[in-house]
């Protein structure tokens, strides 16, 4: 047979080859990949980013969790809190130090609240009033020694105190400044923005829910997608400046809307309305141009005699998709429901409105008296695709998601163990994977480390400053 021109084999590699090498090649595919990334061993390989610097002096979620990104790749982050209270995320979420110190009296600043977790692991955290001017001049100080930061200030505040781009790019000509903003640079400067009024905003709350002839209405997003995005979106453009900076040698300045990324999440919307002037519709559960595409309501719960009402009320719901045509003739031929097949032969027949509503009844009709795992088995035997809707608890309990190290336990210096979303959940990587060192400090936790150490602060200006309360 002749050699596929598109293969090269490693025993046609000049030079050696090690037994290992060899053997990896005979592997399959699933193995080989388990050993290439290796999950749970990322502390051993070395970090993309180690060496880079980077201030953060953000709050909430989508800023800080664009620095996380970089520092779960290995950059020395340090996030700049005003003094005492620190970042407001640290006290407005679930279980804050009232909860989990009963003497929180003694520690009422910590800031425990889980809602700031994943937005700001592995960073060191510095405490510093920016209104003294003092402690501008120090600021001045990390600035040289760092290489970029990122804030989340309102437009103009950190340039009327002499801290914006125009300033620290003539201090350091490498410096990468960043400003996350609510609506960025237009005519609404300074409106104000959150996560929910950006999906306002931008039309992305107009498309979800349902529709109001199936009596629902327009709703938000619940996990603040547009935050975490934004934050995603906001590390590449620093990576992308990064590499512009070693081209050039060079530093930047970045401006990023948080009210324009749910225009990118609208995905066909625009485009559909700019050729064709249609408004796209709200289609809750259902696809507005797939069909079968979407969730349906079991009869039986999963967990009938679970105490916690999300197992035994809510753990019925299965995602279904058979769209194409012979998958939706087999989804028929399996629910009973072959009359809809003569009906709906044409795809976009069953995509229309009227049809959806039909089908989706008629299957959950037929899940009427089964639970979500027999609904999802019977049609998985069947080859169609169908996933059970999971809560947190059983996203914890996944086989695969263990296995990937997406879910895992981190025993965290200060805080113990902890169950988190780990760096893994954004990709594996093979040389230089993401990895989480702790997700939680205290406000100001490493003010000693960071003036003294990276400053040359004596201890007694230290203590002085924090007499005067400027840190």
């Amino acid at each position: 047979m002749a050699k596929d021109p598109r293969v090269t084999r490693i025993e046609d590699l000049p030079g050696p080859k090690s037994q290992g090498e060899m053997d990896e090649m005979k592997m399959p595919y699933e193995e080989y990949c388990k050993n290439l990334f290796d999950v749970g061993n990322e502390h051993t390989k070395p970090e993309a980013l180690k060496g880079i610097k980077w201030l953060s002096c953000t709050m909430y979620i989508f800023t800080p969790h664009s620095v996380a990104n970089l520092a779960e790749l290995g950059a020395k982050v340090v996030k700049i809190e005003m003094p005492r209270m620190g970042d407001a995320m640290r006290h407005t979420s679930p279980f804050n130090e009232c909860y989990l110190y009963p003497l929180h009296d003694t520690r009422p600043m910590t800031g425990t609240g889980l809602g700031f977790t994943n937005a700001n692991p592995n960073k060191y955290f510095l405490t510093m009033d920016y209104h003294i001017p003092e402690m501008v001049e120090i600021f001045y100080g990390l600035v040289k020694k760092f290489d970029g930061l990122t804030e989340l200030y309102r437009p103009g505040t950190l340039d009327k105190w002499k801290m914006s781009y125009r300033y620290l790019s003539e201090i350091n000509p490498r410096f990468i400044y960043v400003w996350g903003g609510g609506f960025g640079y237009g005519p609404k400067i300074f409106g104000g923005s959150y996560d929910i009024l950006g999906q306002a905003h931008a039309g992305l709350a107009s498309i979800t829910g349902m529709h109001e002839f199936m009596g629902g209405h327009a709703t938000k997003q619940t996990n603040w997608v547009i935050d975490w995005q934004s934050g995603n979106l906001i590390t590449c453009s620093i990576l992308a400046a990064i590499h512009h900076r070693r081209k050039t040698g060079l530093g930047t300045m970045i401006e990023f809307s948080q009210v324009q990324v749910p225009t990118r999440m609208l995905g066909h919307t625009l485009p559909m309305y700019g050729k064709f002037g249609i408004v796209r519709q709200r289609w809750g559960n259902w696809d507005t141009q797939l069909a079968v595409h979407g969730i349906i309501l079991c009869g039986k719960s999963d967990f009938p005699d679970a105490d916690n009402p999300q197992d035994k009320f809510c753990a019925r719901y299965a995602m279904v998709s058979a769209f194409q045509d012979q998958d939706f003739a087999e989804l028929c031929a399996i629910t009973g429901n072959k009359d809809l097949v003569d009906k709906y032969k044409a795809h976009k027949d069953r995509a229309e409105g009227e049809a959806q509503v039909e089908i989706y009844a008629a299957l959950e009709n037929w899940a009427a008296d089964k639970s979500r795992s027999e609904v999802c088995k019977i049609l998985n035997d069947a080859g169609l695709l169908a996933e059970p809707v999971r809560n947190d608890r059983e996203t914890y309990e996944s086989p695969h998601f263990r296995e990937r190290g997406t879910v895992r336990w981190l025993d965290d210096p200060l805080f113990g163990d902890m169950l988190l979303h780990a760096g893994y959940s954004c990709g594996l990587m093979e040389k230089t994977p993401r990895r989480i060192n702790w997700h939680w400090r205290p406000v100001g936790a490493d003010n000693k480390k960071i003036y003294r150490d990276m400053l040359g602060v004596p201890l007694s200006q230290i203590q002085e400053w924090y007499d005067k309360a400027w840190i």
